[in-house]
């Protein structure tokens, strides 16, 4: 049995993560090894019944009717994503190829440590526990360890989520985390600038040109080629990374006379996206491509009987997100001059940002665009507004004018 005093000094030095527990009292090597957790990890510093605490927080993931939002949620409080699997009753994760392991968790960012769950077990705290100062002094430990704002709103929203479900279930007596944000300085307001990179348009036909020229020196240069411009080709439709690695080729369906999308988005929404012309026939090329190599429309391993994913690799399994993201950036480098100063900072999230910042400069109906990207709120699509401003709309020219030459006709 670990010693949890030495856990938290060790911790609190930085030398190590405190151990959170598994799923489950008494875990066997096999779901220790599938949760990313040890058995000597039994403890939870300063908990007293890790096990109850342990059954709180299944309870409250086994809510989401997602794999990948049980998973988030577990991997921001600083428990390992395979956790959420194991808790909700799910398997193992599928191995990529036959005879292969499980994908590999989440990275760990510079910023684990620091998850809340971690946190309060490297300050023997139990989060049942926890009070409203303590939360705050956890916001200003992410601040002080450069956690942006926009990072610390998405944890705290994280943190208050899983405390809501602690106060209905009379377990606190309130939620610690429900904080005045603009005291914080953690309210987003229209006036704040965006981080994303704002695409233009010939920046994103300029991807799909690379894509298609994508180099590859094996024999499916081609079917890898036509699946980069596939996956180039939703992205300019504004979808999400997470909503493209979950497409299955049959949600490329016709409802009233059209080619569409069924997307399943956050919460396991799922909305109608018209690809266009351009896009089905990326679309259509891979698949068929795809199919001609391989004889037959590939099954998604473990994703049930009859299903194929929309972007497969060689072997069937599902593009990863950490895979996609890296070929977009290898597409980005390629992409000649008209990329050359911004490839580095090409990322999955700036094709949808530039999907709806171009539609609303181009002067689409706003609900339109809303209903295009999925936002639940129409003030999420309006956020975008503020990315439309150009140097023809700024007075810089004018004062800047007017201040270096002091002629008669200014």
């Amino acid at each position: 049995m670990s010693d949890p005093a030495a856990l938290v000094l060790a911790a609190l030095r930085g030398r190590t993560d405190p151990p959170l527990p598994g799923p489950e009292a008494g875990t066997d090597r096999a779901v220790a090894d599938r949760t990313g957790t040890d058995r000597t990890g039994a403890d939870w510093p300063g908990v007293d019944d890790p096990a109850a605490l342990r059954a709180l927080v299944a309870r409250w993931l086994a809510g989401y009717g997602t794999a990948q939002t049980r998973r988030t949620y577990a991997y921001a409080l600083g428990l390992p994503p395979g956790w959420a699997d194991a808790v909700t009753g799910a398997g193992p994760r599928t191995p990529a190829r036959p005879g292969g392991t499980a994908p590999p968790p989440a990275r760990r960012g510079r910023l684990h440590h620091l998850a809340f769950f971690r946190w309060c077990a490297g300050h023997a705290l139990d989060p049942r526990q926890v009070t409203a100062a303590h939360v705050t002094t956890w916001l200003h430990a992410l601040d002080a360890a450069g956690a942006g704002k926009r990072t610390r709103a998405r944890m705290l929203s994280t943190v208050s989520a899983f405390y809501a479900f602690l106060a209905e279930h009379g377990v606190v007596d309130g939620n610690p985390a429900a904080l005045h944000r603009g005291r914080l300085g953690l309210t987003g307001t229209s006036r704040d600038p965006s981080p994303t990179i704002r695409l233009t348009a010939a920046q994103v036909r300029a991807l799909w040109t690379s894509a298609a020229a994508l180099p590859n020196r094996t024999r499916h240069r081609e079917l890898y080629a036509r699946r980069a411009v596939a996956f180039v080709a939703l992205l300019s439709l504004g979808l999400r990374i997470s909503e493209i690695t979950g497409l299955d080729r049959d949600d490329l369906v016709v409802s009233g006379g059209e080619r569409v999308l069924r997307v399943r988005g956050k919460g396991g929404t799922v909305r109608e996206v018209f690809p266009g012309d351009a896009c089905v026939d990326a679309l259509t090329g891979y698949l068929l491509l795809r199919d001609r190599e391989y004889g037959a429309a590939l099954p998604v391993r473990g994703g049930g009987a009859g299903r194929s994913a929309m972007l497969a690799t060689r072997d069937g399994g599902r593009c990863s997100r950490h895979d996609l993201y890296l070929l977009l950036r290898r597409i980005a480098r390629d992409g000649g001059p008209e990329l050359a100063d911004v490839a580095d900072r090409v990322h999955p999230h700036a094709l949808r940002h530039a999907y709806v910042t171009l539609a609303l400069e181009a002067g689409a109906p706003i609900q339109h665009v809303q209903a295009d990207v999925g936002h639940a709120s129409i003030a999420t699509t309006r956020h975008y507004d503020r990315s439309l401003r150009s140097r023809a709309g700024s007075a810089a020219d004018l004062v800047t004018g007017l201040v270096t030459d002091p002629g008669p006709d200014r």
